[in-house]
């Protein structure tokens, strides 16, 4: 893991490259001010502050000096991405920017710096550290764990599927747990089978050694209001006995990143001390072919007491996380959170930057949203149509598992959820792509964080530092 805490520095006056920010409406006043020689470089490159990423090195005003301008968006409201390139690009060394804090772009200048090169035999030469100073001190520690949470998804949903089955996501919640004073307690086998049928059918079709659990973590104090994470952990999707083609197969290693969303947020409530009594609950499994799948036109019993006929194996996120979620809200919990990797149908709508968001709770909603928005980490509510209900009937069981109709593929599927969480529970459900096609500035392509420092946020301002 990148050391993000040595890139964030109190700002304590000693020497550092000025970094001049600039945008569309305050570039030409910034260059009036500038020398003759900064101007003429200016025009050279023709640098004219546009909307738009650009920067340029600039002499400084000693003569063993040199400093930066970048044009921003908007530089009376930095976003977490804007100094990000630069975070990649610029030269060994300490910088501040000469007007003003970075503010959240302190985010995007440490994940521009954050490679995943593990399986790489030759790496990229190693650079040193571009380091930011700032007189927001105080920030630095927040900013620090964003950074480490939001690298931990990506690395954990880069991963290799052969490097990332149930028992790495086991590893990486035991690891969570040490590091924080929780404790985390896994159910397999005959016990899993029985308490958590779905996860274990889900699962059965699996090598031994690739075996379904369900992993939990408990964290805080028993007399604290109680709040349940919820990740999907399915660690590779062949669709099962109905299999993906080889084009939709490509990158079920990230159908875990549900999972490694909700360690990333658990990670973020116990680092920050939340006055919570957490419950992190991981049903991890591969969906695999084999003489032993789960198979279409089975029915399954549940946790809760209902009976789901299966008319698709290839929906079989939704099955894990029913059992997670009813275990969840056996608990009590004032609040269940989400996050699962579940329909082609959400990107089809929303495209791969929106989270599809689910809440139950107007409430809720309205809190998600904002913080969203006030962390620049955006969201899209979509409904929980009750009309839609009747499209998960069958003629065999309490309900199937998979709609019979191909429409509103992401709104079936969280209808499907809402039937295993307590009727009076707040509950928010992100169906997300936690993948990045193309790269962007501190973004590069690969899995990615969508919604999680929204839902941080969100918690941040419900319960406090």
């Amino acid at each position: 893991m990148t050391d993000f805490a040595s890139l964030l520095q109190p700002d304590r006056g000693g020497p550092a490259h000025a970094i001049h920010l600039v945008d569309k409406g305050t570039f030409a006043d910034w260059a009036k001010k500038q020398s003759a020689a900064r101007r003429a470089l200016l025009e050279a490159a023709r640098f004219e502050g546009k909307t738009g990423f650009q920067f340029l090195i600039l002499p400084g005003s000693r003569d063993d000096d040199w400093e930066v301008v970048s044009t921003v968006a908007n530089v009376a409201e930095l976003s977490p991405w804007c100094m990000a390139k630069l975070g990649e690009a610029l030269p060994e060394g300490r910088y501040r920017l000469a007007d003003g804090d970075p503010g959240p772009a302190m985010l995007g200048w440490m994940l521009g710096q954050h490679r995943f090169d593990d399986y790489k035999t030759k790496s990229d030469p190693e650079r040193g550290a571009r380091v930011l100073l700032t007189q927001e001190a105080a920030d630095i520690d927040q900013m620090v764990r964003l950074a480490e949470a939001t690298a931990l998804v990506r690395d954990l949903v880069d991963t290799p599927a052969a490097d990332m089955g149930p028992a790495d996501l086991e590893a990486a919640a035991r690891a969570l747990a040490k590091d924080h004073g929780a404790k985390v307690e896994v159910t397999s086998g005959d016990a899993l089978a029985t308490g958590y049928p779905m996860i274990a059918a889900v699962g059965q079709g699996a090598a031994p050694n690739r075996a379904p659990r369900l992993i939990e973590l408990r964290w805080g104090k028993d007399s604290a209001p109680r709040f349940a994470i919820v990740g999907k952990g399915v660690c590779f999707d062949s669709g099962g006995l109905d299999i993906k083609p080889a084009s939709g197969m490509r990158l079920m290693k990230k159908d875990m990143g549900g999972a490694a969303h909700a360690l990333a947020l658990a990670k973020l409530v116990m680092a920050a001390k939340l006055p919570v009594r957490l419950h992190l609950l991981v049903p991890a499994v591969e969906n695999s072919v084999s003489a032993t799948s789960y198979r279409p036109g089975d029915v399954l019993s549940s946790r809760k007491g209902l009976k789901v006929e299966i008319d698709n194996t290839d929906a079989e996120g939704r099955l894990v996380l029913g059992d997670a979620l009813a275990k969840a809200g056996e608990d009590d919990p004032e609040l269940i959170v989400d996050f699962a990797t579940l329909t082609g149908a959400a990107r089809v709508a929303l495209g791969p930057d929106l989270p599809a968001t689910f809440v139950n709770d107007d409430e809720l909603a309205a809190s998600i949203e904002a913080a969203a928005k006030q962390v620049s980490d955006p969201i899209w509510r979509m409904p929980l149509w009750d009309g839609y209900d009747e499209m998960l009937k069958s003629d065999l069981a309490d309900l199937s598992n998979a709609a019979d109709s191909p429409m509103g593929g992401a709104v079936t599927a969280a209808l499907f959820l809402r039937r295993f969480v307590p009727k009076d529970t707040p509950w928010a459900h992100f169906d997300t792509f936690a993948w990045r096609p193309s790269a962007r500035p501190g973004r590069p392509k690969g899995g990615e964080a969508m919604g999680l420092r929204a839902v941080f946020a969100m918690l941040q301002g419900r319960y406090g530092a």
